[in-house]
């Protein structure tokens, strides 16, 4: 198993703010470190998801493909 490096990092945070996160921490059975690791991790996790989104969307635009699906014409569209 590869091992990964720890850093230390201080942060100021209100005390209410400290206090609920050592809560959250003690009923999922974990320390406020890992807790927050996990928070930033999943968040982290979406913006790079919603990166690969946007960068699929600006090929497929590059490429002159349209974004929501195949063009209707006017019989197609007013088809009953």
């Amino acid at each position: 198993m590869k091992t990964v490096a720890q850093v230390n990092l201080t942060l100021r945070l209100p005390e209410r703010v400290v206090r609920q996160a050592r809560v959250m921490a003690a009923e999922r059975g974990t320390s406020v470190s890992r807790l927050v690791e996990t928070l930033l991790e999943r968040d982290a996790g979406s913006d790079a998801d919603r990166r690969q989104r946007w960068d699929r969307q600006l090929e497929r635009m590059r490429a002159g493909q349209s974004l929501r699906g195949p063009y209707l014409g006017r019989d197609e569209t007013h088809e009953r």
